[in-house]
């Protein structure tokens, strides 16, 4: 795959994520994704990468600002920058109570692309910074 190929598959896959198009989301995604969430667990398959974006769906509502996406010259490797803006709709368990707070959130993503299909993505984020922010 090229890397203008990948810089559009990555764009695809975060445009689906802003839309709140799960089932976009999933069409850039190889079967047998590796899904590794900043201190949560780590998925394989696309049906418990599926579940996640349900899940995250109800908790959360999202948007994804100042977007900068990176591949190298193979096009198997790209990362993203982004703010996320979001709102804390349902408490997620082990986490503070959701009351609508809104919170500003600098983050990231980090990919492995192989036959034209986001193999594994990797998010990060600061959890404490989210944290603080939703127990003001």
């Amino acid at each position: 795959m090229s890397r203008d190929a990948t810089l559009a598959l990555i764009a695809r896959y975060y445009a689906a994520f802003n839309a709140g198009d799960a089932a976009g989301m999933l069409d850039c995604v190889a079967e047998d994704v590796e899904h590794r969430v900043n201190e949560g667990a780590h998925r394989i398959g696309r049906a418990k990468f599926a579940e996640f974006c349900g899940h995250m769906g109800v908790s959360y509502r999202e948007t994804l600002k100042d977007m900068v996406i990176f591949a190298n010259d193979t096009g198997d490797r790209a990362a993203a920058e982004f703010v996320v803006h979001g709102e804390y709709l349902k408490t997620d368990p082990g986490l503070p109570e959701a009351k609508g707070q809104r919170y500003v959130l600098p983050a990231g993503g980090f990919f492995e692309v192989k036959n034209g299909k986001i193999a594994r993505v990797t998010t990060f984020y600061n959890l404490n910074d989210w944290i603080a922010q939703v127990s003001r």
